[in-house]
């Protein structure tokens, strides 16, 4: 199975921490060059000097923050070289806070959307002439189980998944004819610091210890635990493989089996 990356060039989004750090760390050991996308310049530099490089890779940083759509087309247009394109994008960013649907605020909605889908869009727009150029590319959005089934208490979270997944769907049909690949991995619960503010909320709305609520959560499982980021990595990974070229337009949950449907 051919999951060699060298030579490759990944653009990956949220990358100081959590699945966007797993990601990047796993692209980089099969060979890809990485550039780490985020807000946070000193945890960039930190990760950067933590990735794999024995391929001969070219690791860069870039800063932006995706609450700041037009800042983000800034600093792309200013890095983005059409002699040196992008073979991967993984768009990966945190997600809205907890809350009910009908009790957000109709600014939640939007702020949201910016921070996903249209920053995703951002993204897709400047890498795809690359990719198209390479006649190899892949498209994988970090989204959530909610766009197969929604979560209760994160309705503004549901809302904008579910669009980026029919996105990511409808970019998936127009792109496959240049060897281009758009497909979702959809983490269930996984010890990152959102699930972490996720269980704190939960607590303090309930009345239980966090530890009870964490053990609640784990029996909604079936392997009884939460997942490490370094598994939603390897999905994402072997998605960005050339052994993955004929996988397109497709959800993948990395959930331990918790979604109730397939």
């Amino acid at each position: 199975m051919d999951l060699n990356l060298k030579g490759k060039r990944a653009l990956v989004c949220g990358s100081t921490q959590g699945i966007g750090m797993a990601a990047a760390m796993e692209l980089a050991n099969l060979g890809a060059s990485i550039t780490l996308l985020a807000r946070n310049q000193e945890a960039l530099e930190e990760v950067k000097a933590d990735l794999f490089a024995g391929s001969g890779q070219n690791h860069e940083i870039l800063i932006a923050d995706f609450a700041k759509p037009e800042n983000l087309r800034k600093v792309l247009a200013e890095h983005i070289d059409a002699a040196n394109p992008y073979h991967i994008l993984v768009n990966n960013t945190g997600g809205p806070p907890a809350g009910q649907a009908i009790d957000a605020d109709i600014e939640a909605f939007r702020i949201a959307f910016n921070q996903h889908l249209v920053c995703n869009h951002i993204l897709a727009q400047v890498t795809v002439e690359g990719m198209k150029k390479e006649g190899f590319g892949r498209i994988i959005n970090v989204i959530s189980t909610s766009v197969k089934i929604p979560i209760n208490g994160l309705g503004v979270s549901n809302t904008i998944r579910g669009a980026v997944g029919n996105w990511s769907k409808t970019l998936a049909n127009e792109l496959g004819q240049f060897g281009i690949t758009v497909n979702n991995v959809l983490p269930g619960a996984t010890a990152t610091q959102r699930l972490s503010s996720i269980i704190e909320n939960k607590a303090n709305k309930s009345g239980k210890t966090t530890d009870e609520v964490e053990m609640e959560m784990k029996n909604e499982v079936p392997a009884r635990r939460f997942a490490d980021p370094s598994e939603v990595a390897a999905a994402i990974a072997f998605l960005a493989s050339p052994a993955a070229g004929y996988i397109n337009g497709i959800n993948i949950p990395v959930d331990g089996g918790r979604t109730g449907n397939l």
